[in-house]
C-alpha cells in the first residue's frame, strides 16, 4: 500500500477550491489538475507500507492526535515550484495557525521515526498542491496561474483530525482517522 498522512480541509474550502480550480484550469488546460475532492495537506509521505507496519503507523497516529488541539488554517494566494517562467507544480498558500500545523507535522515525524520512517531534512512548509506540469521542464501556462492565484482566497478550514490515506490509482482511500484533542 502507498500511504501518506494528511489533514483535510472540509467542504467549504473544497467548494471554493472547485470554483477557483475551474478558473485556473482554463489558463493551463494541459496540466494535470488535482481533483478538488483529493485536496489535502500532506504531513508525511510514507511510500509502500505492508499491512503489519500500517497497523503500527495507525497506533503512532493514535498517540499523536490527543496531544494536539484542532486548528484553523486559511487557503489563499499561492505560487509555483520550479523555474518562474515554467513551473513544474502549482500550489495554493496556507495561512492561519501554521505554527500549530508545523508542530503537528513534527510530532507525526518523530512518532514515525522508530518505525523506520526518516523525517525530511528540510523545514516543513505547508502548501496545497493544485496541479503538476505534464512535461518535466515545467509548463509556461502554469506561470499565468501563479499570477492569478495571488488574489485567490478559498476560505478557512478547521482541522480536527489526522488521516492515514492510501493512494490507489489516483484515488485516496482513508485507512484511519484520528481526532485531534
Amino acid at each position: 500500500m502507498r500511504l501518506f498522512i494528511a489533514v483535510t480541509l472540509g467542504v467549504e474550502v473544497e467548494a471554493a477550491a472547485t470554483a477557483g480550480l475551474e478558473r485556473l484550469r482554463a489558463l493551463a488546460p494541459r496540466a494535470r489538475w488535482v481533483p478538488p475532492a483529493n485536496l489535502h495537506l500532506t504531513l508525511s509521505f510514507l511510500g509502500d507500507v505492508d499491512e503489519e507496519r500500517a497497523v503500527r503507523v495507525r497506533e503512532a497516529l493514535e498517540a499523536v492526535g490527543p496531544r494536539h488541539a484542532p486548528l484553523v488554517l486559511s487557503i489563499q494566494g499561492g505560487g509555483g515550484f520550479g523555474a518562474p517562467e515554467h513551473p513544474r507544480v502549482l500550489w495554493a498558500g496556507v495561512g492561519g495557525d501554521t505554527a500549530a500545523l508545523g508542530a503537528l507535522q513534527a510530532d507525526v515525524a518523530e512518532r514515525l521515526r522508530p518505525l523506520g520512517f526518516e523525517p525530511e531534512h528540510r523545514e516543513y512548509v505547508a502548501h496545497l498542491t493544485l496541479a503538476r506540469a505534464r512535461q518535466p521542464r515545467g509548463d509556461r501556462e502554469l506561470a499565468g496561474c501563479v499570477q492569478a492565484l495571488r488574489d485567490e482566497h478559498w476560505g478557512e478550514a478547521r482541522v480536527e483530525r489526522l488521516v492515514l490515506f492510501e493512494s490507489l490509482s489516483g484515488r485516496y482511500l482513508a485507512h484511519a482517522t484520528v481526532a485531534l484533542a
